[in-house]
């Protein structure tokens, strides 16, 4: 299954953050709170979505675009957000996937593969030779994911709070 891959829009924030929920529900269902989860709020997700836009320069999501089904995967990518605790103050100039979500019904199909190479291409023409993200720690999938598309995990780690438990993510590197 593939599909065409561009900008988002504003006229797709409903869909991305429909699928960026399910996407939620989907993997991190006994990693995240239930109750985290069952609250999580597609109009709020999508109002700040909508806010951002238009992007600043060197920061980009892209959809996959199903047509009258919707949006199949989204991505968000632009300069590394550096972690205060866990890069050296010398760290090189990277880009950084923030996110990549599919919907649970096409996972498998390629589409995350098609926002992957979207995403690194475009990060390419940013001027990013490094390309980081965070997965978080138990998702193995997304994981194996990531090791498919050449990033190699690193020994860094953060851990943050969501719906009062801890959440740690593990970092990942590209070049």
């Amino acid at each position: 299954m593939s599909f065409p891959i561009r900008q988002l829009t504003a006229e797709d924030t409903e869909d991305v953050a429909r699928l960026r929920i399910s996407g939620w529900r989907y993997a991190y269902r006994g990693v995240v709170p239930d109750a985290y989860l069952a609250a999580m709020d597609p109009a709020v997700m999508a109002a700040r979505l909508r806010a951002a836009l238009p992007f600043p320069a060197g920061r980009a999501d892209l959809v996959a675009d199903a047509g009258a089904d919707g949006i199949a995967g989204w991505a968000a990518l632009g300069p590394y957000r550096p972690d205060d605790g866990a890069d050296p103050p010398d760290a090189a100039p990277a880009g950084e996937l923030y996110a990549l979500y599919v919907r649970p019904d096409a996972i498998g199909t390629g589409v995350g593969r098609g926002l992957m190479a979207a995403s690194l291409d475009l990060l390419r023409a940013f001027g990013h030779r490094h390309v980081r993200l965070w997965v978080v720690r138990e998702n193995a999938r997304a994981r194996r994911f990531y090791e498919r598309a050449g990033f190699t995990a690193e020994p860094t780690t953060r851990t943050g709070d969501v719906g009062g438990q801890p959440l740690t993510e593990v970092r990942f590197a590209r070049t």
